[in-house]
């Protein structure tokens, strides 16, 4: 349950639609759920704005199915990371769940409506595409009107220049890149807006899997630029929907 759900669920107790024992056992779901191996967090919605999401790997196909189920019955279900098999055990117990073989991502409920000033998800290379698609899905599905800048990287950065109008309208820009990680800096002297940037694993052997992306984009020229972790697409996308919501609470 989400504040919006909450409001929803109280107007209707004050309107009579609902009864105060109704109401009392639906805030009652919201306790922390013991599956053993797992402990879901059903507030966090309500407390931070996003929903509980499940990192598929080091669990098992099994239990991310049940977590996945658990979390269904209350509203979004989400899960990051997951590979094929892992979507198939989810299948089987959640028919409707869908999954992005790219980003890696499995989901249970609608797309909402998007709302907002737009987030804009700007890619160095194709290479790069997983960790922004990650990214990309994981802003729709928390209510983000998503726009995608795919393979503007700086080798050819006429192809960026070609969306400095789309950069320049967003509220907040993702920026992913590997190698040498330079994207975010040049998008950080174009746009108003923060710039979350996001190194990623791509890269020849000097590149140490990210790590020289990360440092670069760490001690950016650019101010306004703040950076997540490598390949975290995912806590890119919740910094991005934490900006916007001040902006649209």
């Amino acid at each position: 349950m989400d504040s919006e759900q909450l409001r929803a669920l109280l107007r209707a107790v004050a309107a009579g639609e609902t009864g105060i024992d109704a109401a009392v056992t639906q805030l009652r779901a919201l306790e922390t759920e013991d599956l053993g191996y797992a402990r879901l967090d059903h507030h966090r919605a309500m407390r931070v704005g996003t929903p509980e999401v499940v990192y598929a790997p080091g669990k098992t196909p099994e239990q991310v199915a049940e977590i996945m189920a658990r979390l269904a019955a209350r509203g979004l279900a989400m899960a990051t990371r997951a590979e094929p098999e892992v979507y198939a055990a989810v299948c089987a117990a959640l028919p409707d769940a869908r999954y992005d073989a790219t980003a890696r991502v499995i989901w249970v409920g609608e797309m909402p409506t998007p709302r907002g000033a737009p987030l804009v998800i700007a890619s160095g290379g194709t290479a790069d595409m997983p960790v922004a698609e990650e990214a990309a899905l994981t802003g729709a599905l928390f209510g983000l009107d998503v726009h995608r800048l795919y393979d503007v990287g700086v080798a050819g950065v006429h192809r960026l220049l070609a969306h400095v109008e789309t950069l320049q309208r967003a509220g907040v820009v993702i920026a992913v890149a590997g190698m040498e990680g330079a994207l975010p800096s040049v998008i950080g002297g174009l746009v108003a807006c923060p710039v979350v940037a996001v190194p990623t694993s791509r890269g020849y052997g000097a590149n140490f899997g990210g790590l020289s992306a990360l440092l670069a984009m760490l001690n950016s020229c650019a101010p306004g630029v703040a950076v997540v972790n490598i390949d975290n697409g995912f806590g890119a996308a919740v910094v991005a929907r934490r900006i916007l919501r001040q902006e649209n609470p």
